[in-house]
């Protein structure tokens, strides 16, 4: 049978969002329902709601960094059990048929990825809501396991702002003597840092901000680069093997390519918007390249919580209320958090 689910969701982009009522499907074969404790709050959260990228669905439900406890399973599910600790990140559903889905790479799924939210079920074609609710049914093969070692209320950054530079640092091959550059020191820049850095890598944090540098350096940066000291910079050139992009608004790359030695790339996980043109002549010479990437698929985010709980790494939180998410929206426009937002769901039950 379905289920009530307490939320809070935007009804188009100039309000605030409020309480709201919504119904969880009931659970299918293969689904497991989850209590969620805590989700993130991410900026793709914000855009969404307010139509920034111009595809939202009304009313919309955000959150895709979630963790919380498995209530109930499917007859057909095998690998969860009511009590266990589980997370569900940004996709809900792929084919599971098509190549992509068969090598792991479910977030570039051909026939396109179930979105947490702002998507459309596979099967019934309703829009799916996000984590900002008191529960979720979530298909078995896109629910992952939450190691016992990591804190529950700081895990659910890792389930975007984690993955999301995890997967970089991977395809490129990112471990010791790797040369990891990383611009902007934010919910995802602070995540890029203290992987690459976990990985073994020599971190170089790329910022306008001199005021940053004491912060970057305590998330484990080698190094801080001023990218408005021009003798700095011409001194760096060359000194790059991996540039992790996390700046989420248009701008200049040009300056940035420069640091990058040869054969070395720079890849865009940030900004989702069109950006300023660049000389090809900083890439052409040395076969440089400039790439982006998305989300991680399945295994690779089970990948990277195992790899946090070995390693301790876990993103800096600002615990909040459900309440309280409007205020935060201000505040993330402004860059006044340190480094991500993370709702505490019991606050939606007071």
């Amino acid at each position: 049978m379905t289920t009530q689910a307490r939320a809070y969701a935007a009804q188009d982009a100039a309000t605030p969002l409020a309480p709201f009522g919504l119904e969880r499907r009931a659970l299918r074969d293969e689904d497991v329902a989850i209590e969620i404790l805590y989700c993130g709050v991410c900026h793709s959260d914000l855009h969404t709601a307010r139509n920034d990228w111009k595809n939202t669905l009304y009313p919309a439900v955000p959150g895709h960094e979630i963790v919380g406890r498995v209530s109930a399973v499917g007859p057909r599910v095998g690998k969860f059990a009511v009590g266990d600790r589980v997370a569900v990140g940004c996709m809900v559903d792929a084919c599971l048929e098509c190549d992509q889905c068969h090598k792991g790479k479910e977030q570039m799924c051909r026939r396109g990825a179930t979105m947490t939210y702002n998507g459309r079920d596979r099967q019934t074609r309703e829009p799916t809501f996000g984590g900002y609710s008191d529960h979720i049914v979530v298909r078995e093969e896109f629910v992952l396991r939450v190691p016992d070692a990591l804190d529950i209320e700081r895990a659910a950054p890792l389930l975007c702002a984690g993955v999301t530079t995890w997967s970089p640092l991977r395809e490129w091959r990112v471990g010791p003597g790797s040369r990891v550059g990383v611009i902007g020191l934010g919910g995802l820049g602070h995540m890029a840092v203290k992987l690459a850095a976990g990985l073994g890598a020599d971190v170089t944090v790329i910022t306008t901000s001199p005021g940053k540098t004491a912060a970057a350096l305590q998330l484990g940066a080698a190094r801080v680069l001023l990218s408005t000291d021009r003798a700095a910079m011409a001194a760096a050139r060359d000194s790059l093997d991996l540039i992790v992009d996390t700046v989420p608004v248009a701008h200049d790359l040009q300056p940035y390519l420069p640091l990058l030695d040869v054969e070395s790339t720079l890849v865009i996980v940030g900004a989702v918007e069109p950006m300023p043109g660049f000389h090809s002549g900083h890439i052409l010479g040395g076969r440089r390249r400039i790439a982006g990437s998305p989300i991680g698929g399945i295994a690779e985010t089970q990948e990277l919580l195992d790899f946090c709980a070995a390693k301790n790494i876990l993103p800096d939180c600002e615990t909040i209320a459900m309440q309280d998410i409007n205020h935060a929206y201000e505040r993330m426009e402004r860059s006044d958090v340190k480094y991500r937002f993370v709702i505490d769901m019991a606050s939606l039950k007071g």
